[in-house]
């Protein structure tokens, strides 16, 4: 042994131990110190009460509540029970988006038994692929200088750069061109980054008119104009209101105001991006209507309006108002959002009690237009958690003409529903403004998933369809879905509403919590 320590030089392996053992004693007693230095912190402090009575320990649980956002979906939640979108929704868009195997076996894990669940109405004699036709496009704006002629009815909802990164940008717009279908810009105005992919673009004006404002915040025609001389600038969308927060304007935090963002803008950096709660010059109907016909005259482009419905009696005012004047004045389209829709920050009394959800307010909004004669001049755009196949065929069914959707090409993205969305700290780099996270949004892979998860959903709502005895979804109507009522027994849609409208609808269910159960 002797021989061994002198040949591996024993005084160095001594002297190695000593100064590891000395460096641990050290840590130990730091690690000792800061324990005491915490217990005489949360023994002193008065805003904690937990932290005030177990001194220390205490600080634990704000450490699970806050871990628990990432974990809940992971180990406790079960596949159709988690909230705002459950496994079984998110696992879907992820395969589809990395274009794997789609199917399940087994059986469904989705319950059929509950009032409101939705069932498609298959056919004895489906349609033969052969006997199959692509989805037709449909003319938005046919009075129009420019009339746009979209050729996708799934597109992707408004989505402001601030709300979520550049790269989320840029893979959302090559995605979007490669898949055919139309991006929304939000409100926070077009950038660069928007263009780079060279398809079809919504232009959203929101409150603040970020990006056609001038100085003292009101409209500017000239830029205006220069928006609309992009080609792929396809429309104008006034938006009034949003799932997440109607009633309210936009909130962009200030940590998420970047110079750049605020250059698009033309706002201050680092400072809270808060839009007014509606447009200062629209004070009623007739301002809306002038606004947009004005909007359309100036860029020569379709334009519409964007809603969450409050009052369904509301909608005969609307159309009697444009009734009054004349076709080419109707707005050429509108985008109808759910009160459970929206992506970003909002207060929780608005989130959670404002608005009417789209389940309920699409029929009512497509009966009234119909009712006054505009289904042909006046295109109606769903959005609001219709991120698969039955979501969007639901809404087809129902009598929408497109359907938006947000969180779904979120999630095909990288979106793992961390609800960080707000506080640039998203960990997929798809909100958030920091470098660091941003580097792993590969704009180049995750572009090519934007444009599998258009191509499947597509895919399975034509499967739907096909399913149904119908060449192409256009084609589906209100007698091509069922719904569950409280005794069990279901009915067609068209039978249903028809009861609704009638005062004669059978209850869903007694509980308020009652939903459309397309999931």
């Amino acid at each position: 042994m002797e021989r061994l320590l002198s040949w591996m030089n024993a005084p160095l392996i001594v002297e190695t131990l000593n100064v590891m053992a000395g460096l641990f004693v050290l840590a130990v007693g730091f690690g000792v110190f800061s324990i005491i230095v915490l217990y005489i912190i949360d023994r002193t402090q008065t805003k904690h009460a937990i932290r005030r009575n177990y001194p220390v320990i205490g600080r634990v649980r704000y450490l699970f509540e806050n871990l628990g956002e990432y974990f809940r979906q992971y180990f406790f939640a079960m596949d159709r029970e988690e909230m705002p979108f459950n496994r079984a929704q998110r696992a879907w868009v992820y395969r589809a988006a990395k274009a794997v195997d789609t199917t399940v076996a087994f059986g469904s894990t989705r319950d059929l038994r509950p009032a409101g669940t939705i069932s498609f109405v298959n056919t004895a004699f489906p349609t033969l692929d052969a006997d199959a036709a692509s989805p037709s496009p449909m003319v938005i704006g046919p009075y129009c200088r420019n009339p746009f002629e979209a050729k996708s009815f799934f597109n992707i909802s408004g989505l402001s750069y601030g709300a979520i990164s550049k790269p989320a940008v840029q893979a959302l717009s090559r995605g979007a061109a490669r898949a055919g279908c139309w991006l929304n810009t939000g409100e926070g105005a077009l950038s660069s980054f928007h263009l780079e992919g060279g398809g079809d673009i919504v232009f959203q004006i929101g409150t603040a008119k970020y990006g056609v404002r001038e100085r003292d915040g009101k409209m500017s025609d000239q830029k205006l104009k220069d928006i609309a001389a992009h080609e792929n600038v396809r429309m104008f969308e006034v938006k009034l209101s949003q799932g997440a927060k109607p009633g309210k304007g936009g909130i962009l935090p200030g940590p998420k105001v970047s110079a750049e963002i605020a250059a698009i803008r033309g706002i201050a950096e680092g400072q809270d991006s808060i839009s007014p709660n509606r447009h200062p010059e629209i004070d009623d109907l007739d301002d809306l209507l002038d606004m947009l016909s004005h909007i359309r005259a100036v860029t020569g482009k379709p334009v519409g309006f964007k809603l969450v419905l409050g009052d369904g009696a509301w909608l005969d005012t609307l159309f009697t108002a444009i009734a009054e004047r004349p076709i080419e004045e109707a707005p050429d389209f509108i985008t109808l959002d759910s009160a459970d829709g929206g992506t970003g920050a909002a207060p929780q009394p608005l989130i959670d009690y404002m608005g009417m959800p789209i389940w309920e307010s699409l029929p009512l909004l497509v009966d009234a237009r119909n009712a006054h004669g505009f289904e042909d001049r006046i295109r109606i755009i769903a959005s609001g958690k219709l991120i698969n196949p039955g979501d969007v065929a639901w809404a087809l069914c129902v009598g929408a003409d497109f359907v938006n959707c947000a969180r779904g090409f979120m999630f095909a993205l990288g979106c793992i529903q961390a609800l960080q969305c707000n506080k640039n700290t998203c960990p997929t780099g798809v909100t958030t403004h920091d470098k660091r996270l941003q580097s792993g949004l590969s704009v180049p892979d995750k572009s090519t998933r934007v444009y599998r998860y258009h191509d499947r959903v597509v895919n399975e709502v034509c499967m739907i369809a096909h399913s149904c005895g119908l060449p192409e979804p256009r084609l589906l109507r209100r007698r091509h879905a069922r719904i569950t009522t409280a005794s069990g027994i279901s009915l067609p849609l068209s039978e249903y509403y028809e009861r609704w409208k009638k005062g004669e609808e059978p209850a869903l269910d007694a509980r308020p919590s009652t939903k459309l159960r397309v999931h």
